[in-house]
């Protein structure tokens, strides 16, 4: 077995987790700018999670390619975190008052929302090329399949040490209003992340694809291809699946607990959630392994949806808990275990190729219709409030329902990979 060096291991915790600083304001806090500062409207949510999601998806496909042709992954690493982080700063640039200045003649809520929209686009372009496109090909290249479920099982608890991180050093400056200087200060971290990659990470031996670049890059869109790996788009339509569920509810999370649960202490609360939740992915790192990541999905999915359904009738901080902990456990498992099924059936000499589809299951088509399902959840629902003036719209339970509902797909999906994995083994025996 090839073990997986301390060097790599730094390389994915250090690389990772600043980009997971990234994405956590990027899925998260953007949303909660663009309502708390700009606009209450949900369509405004839905819209920027959908553009930005068609953004990371072209993006992906395109340098997910180039990489590849170049046979260099490093170089996209490093300086597409630089250009992330110097975006990502920005951020703090826009506001109602600045609209109104460049845009006279527009509203200016409406011009800043767009500001925001077409920013997050900017910074996602980066943030793709860097991680989806080339840190995600660099895990496949370096991670041999008898340790990815171990390797997997620590990246998925990243997003949720980012949280943690977030939430317990950094909310309250969110709910201070200083948004300039808490998107300078992920902003700097990503930047200066890129250039300690220059000096840590080692590029993997790769021979550039000289092959035709528009063939490259719609390789993994070819019937053919499509009928030689049937087990990786069956995987990849149940990732997909499972982030439409994700999608339904987690952009309004924060929102939901401050304006619907009332819950100033949310931080504490989500703190304690992904802390614990952490844990068990940690923990089950080499039982995915030993198991099988292709049987450990549906028990995982299934602890996933008891936590949903959880979240629903949940209230107070206690029962929120430990709802949340339960959903975010088997949220966690289910990640692991299909990110590593995916790159176990990605062909290995063309990781790069893939990206770009992988970002269209698992982050276009979820990222577009997660959101809009949750925002018409939301505005069915009638729960509003006033604030000077102004009716605001709440997010209420219902996308727990709806998220649990959309996880109940994923079952038929997943026999069918399983008989799909009996024939082969059955080929190969």
């Amino acid at each position: 077995m090839k073990k997986i060096t301390p060097r790599v291991w730094a390389t994915l915790l250090l690389i990772g987790l600043v980009g997971q600083f990234a994405w956590t304001i990027e899925n998260m806090y953007f949303n909660v700018f663009l309502y708390n500062t700009i606009s209450t409207d949900p369509g405004y949510i839905s819209a920027m999670v959908g553009w930005s999601a068609a953004a990371a998806t072209v993006t992906t496909l395109l340098m997910g390619a180039l990489s590849d042709r170049v046979g260099k992954r490093k170089l996209f690493i490093c300086g597409g975190y630089v250009l992330w982080g110097l975006s990502t700063a920005a951020f703090g640039l826009i506001t109602v008052e600045n609209a109104a200045l460049l845009f006279p003649a527009a509203s200016a809520a409406g011009a800043a929302a767009v500001m925001v929209v077409v920013m997050d686009c900017v910074m996602t372009f980066f943030g793709s090329t860097a991680n989806d496109a080339a840190f995600n090909a660099y895990v496949t290249d370096v991670i041999a399949n008898e340790n990815r479920g171990r390797a997997e099982s620590v990246l998925a608890v990243l997003p949720l040490v980012s949280m943690l991180v977030i939430f317990g050093a950094f909310d309250a400056m969110t709910q201070r209003g200083e948004w300039q200087k808490f998107f300078a200060i992920f902003g700097g971290l990503v930047t200066l992340t890129g250039l300690a990659g220059i000096f840590l990470i080692r590029e993997p031996a790769l021979t550039p694809k000289k092959g035709n670049y528009l063939g490259n890059l719609l390789y993994g869109f070819r019937p053919s291809v499509v009928r030689e790996n049937p087990a990786l788009y069956l995987s990849l339509a149940a990732f997909c699946l499972f982030s439409v569920a994700v999608q339904v509810f987690f952009p309004y999370l924060i929102i939901y607990m401050q304006n619907y649960l009332h819950m100033d202490n949310y931080a504490v609360v989500l703190g304690v959630v992904l802390i614990f939740a952490s844990l068990v992915s940690v923990a089950c790192g080499k039982l995915i392994d030993r198991v099988g990541k292709l049987r450990f999905v549906l028990p995982a999915a299934g602890v996933m949806f008891a936590g949903l359904v959880g979240m629903y009738f949940a209230r107070g901080a206690g029962a929120v808990i430990a709802a949340g902990c339960v959903m975010m456990s088997g949220y966690m498992l289910v990640t692991a275990a299909l990110s590593g099924e995916i790159r176990d059936f990605t062909p290995s000499d063309k990781a790069g190729h893939f990206q770009g589809i992988r970002m269209i299951f698992g982050v276009l088509l979820p990222m577009i219709l997660g959101p809009a399902l949750g925002a018409a959840v939301i505005k069915n629902s009638d729960s509003t409030y006033v604030d000077l003036g102004v009716v605001k719209t709440v997010p209420t339970p219902g996308i727990y329902l709806a998220a649990a509902a959309v996880l109940l797909l994923l079952v038929p999906v997943m026999l069918a990979l399983r008989k799909q994995e009996a024939r082969h083994d059955d080929r190969v025996g």
